[in-house]
């Protein structure tokens, strides 16, 4: 079982498993639709497409922010439809370091689904290592799942106001540093960042090919930064 990442290596001698699921999450804030024009091109083989904004987002009103949470029980409808039960083991990837397929690993885990990974190195190391793809849009059989959404996950923005200036927690910002400062801001009407906000872009998790660095190493760089 996998629950955080899998190597490459470790993905490929499961292609065909009908016990697990792959799920593209490949996404371009500026461009909504490259996503799935690319997975369309190729994707890993029997990977289904998931769309940020269409499929890990509710819908949006002024209330809501840019990508609000799905509904719960839509949620699960999608997921079943995904092929995906709550004994499957899932495996998720984009090319941005995890920025888009962890949304998807977020979500399962908040809806009780623990057996799921981030792909280590993304699509980009899948192609590097010249391992196999597939043209085209893929189907899987259908699933029942079951959600039990643990909302001790999930904070609003009401919370948000209460605890950011409360000793015992921290606010971390992963964006981009210029993006945290307001000097850029390519896609949200307000630039700047929440008051009481520390920076680390998610990006420095990562190594210069990629990968998520070491685990002893990730707790220390937090450790320092909290």
């Amino acid at each position: 079982m996998y629950r955080t990442i899998i190597s490459t290596a470790d993905l490929s001698t499961h292609i065909g498993n009908p016990g697990w699921v792959v799920v593209d999450c490949r996404f371009d804030l500026a461009k909504p639709d490259w996503g799935f024009s690319s997975y369309q091109e190729a994707h890993i083989p029997g990977a289904i497409y998931a769309h940020l904004d269409r499929d890990l987002s509710g819908p949006v009103s002024p209330q809501t922010g840019r990508h609000p949470l799905p509904d719960v029980a839509e949620m699960a409808r999608r997921l079943g439809g995904w092929g995906i039960a709550n004994n499957t083991q899932v495996v998720v990837y984009d090319t941005t370091g995890g920025a888009y397929a962890v949304r998807l690993w977020w979500l399962l885990r908040f809806l009780g689904h623990t057996s799921a990974a981030v792909l280590d190195g993304g699509f980009q190391k899948w192609q590097l290592e010249d391992r196999p793809t597939n043209p085209g849009v893929e189907f899987r059989s259908l699933a029942r799942f079951t959600t039990h959404p643990d909302w001790s996950m999930v904070v609003d923005a009401g919370d948000v106001e209460r605890i950011r200036q409360d000793p015992a927690y921290r606010l971390v910002d992963a964006r981009a540093a210029e993006r945290f400062s307001g000097e850029r801001e390519p896609i949200d009407p307000v630039a700047g960042r929440i008051p009481g906000a520390l920076n680390r872009f998610h990006g420095l998790n990562l190594s210069p090919e990629g990968l998520f660095l070491p685990p002893d190493t990730l707790k220390q760089q937090f450790t320092e930064l909290v």
